[in-house]
């Protein structure tokens, strides 16, 4: 199976936008271009199913961006100009209707990007069910060690992530969670939701060092790998299973590494 992804940037203008009967201008930026103050946002469509025989394409991504540009954008503008605002969860799963092509193509996944921190998305899979993630950060300090080895195993297991003295991350944190929305159309309110996270987590780890600050790492080797799990456990019952459970827990250690937990 096939999974091709796309993602169309556009800004949402103040008023009925020309440039949607336009050639685009800047499809890396977003178009149609912001002109104003209004929201950036982007729709990731991910497609699945057998590539045609003669192309070689899962299909051509031309089609996603029209598709995009002449159903989603004017249904999010209708949205956002409503007298009475559409829930990013609704509007995210109306769209996944405007833009399931069906057999021989099927939309595995859409993901509507509010921002680069905070994101909505609907899997063909977990449908009517939405997922939202929130993005959070934290500094702390570590060290990879496990007494139960040796000096030697130790720093050949670790390296320079053995230094006695420890070394920092900049980490983020990504908190995804599932579930369907209410009447009115929310997963969960996004304020409580940051409370929640910073209170059990946030706060907690912030300019820490892990292994001597945290209990849970006094037995636990540090690893992001462990940090994802922990974070997870810590996170898993303050959310309501019946309304917003927790889907998963990503930590990026650097830009290029980053571990997901889930279960």
């Amino acid at each position: 199976m096939f999974r091709l992804t796309r993602e169309v940037r556009f800004a949402i203008n103040q008023r009925d936008d020309p440039q949607l009967s336009a050639k685009p201008s800047n499809g890396f930026a977003g178009f149609p271009s912001l002109r104003g103050f209004g929201p950036h946002l982007s729709l990731a469509v991910t497609l699945a199913g057998p590539l045609d025989p003669l192309s070689n394409y899962l299909v051509n991504i031309r089609q996603i961006d029209a598709s995009v540009r002449e159903l989603a954008i004017p249904a999010i503008a209708a949205a956002i100009h409503a007298p009475r605002l559409t829930s990013p969860a609704s509007l995210v799963g109306d769209l996944y209707v405007l833009l399931d092509a069906g057999p021989p193509l099927a939309l595995h996944e859409l993901r509507l990007n509010l921002s680069p921190f905070l994101i909505y998305s609907i899997c063909a899979s977990e449908r009517p069910m939405v997922r939202l993630s929130q993005k959070f950060e934290f500094s702390a300090t570590h060290r990879l060690h496990n007494p139960r080895a040796s000096a030697e195993e130790n720093r050949r297991l670790f390296g320079k992530c053995n230094n006695p003295h420890g070394h920092g991350h900049n980490y983020e944190l990504e908190v995804t969670l599932r579930g369907r929305p209410d009447g009115n159309g929310l997963l969960i309110n996004v304020p409580e939701f940051e409370r929640i996270v910073a209170a059990a987590v946030i706060d907690r780890f912030d300019h820490k060092n892990l292994n001597v600050e945290l209990a849970e790492f006094k037995e636990l080797i540090p690893t992001v790998e462990n940090i994802a799990m922990t974070i997870y456990g810590l996170l898993k019952p303050r959310f309501d299973p019946q309304r917003a459970a927790l889907a998963s827990v990503t930590v990026w250690e650097t830009p290029k590494t980053w571990c997901q937990y889930s279960e």
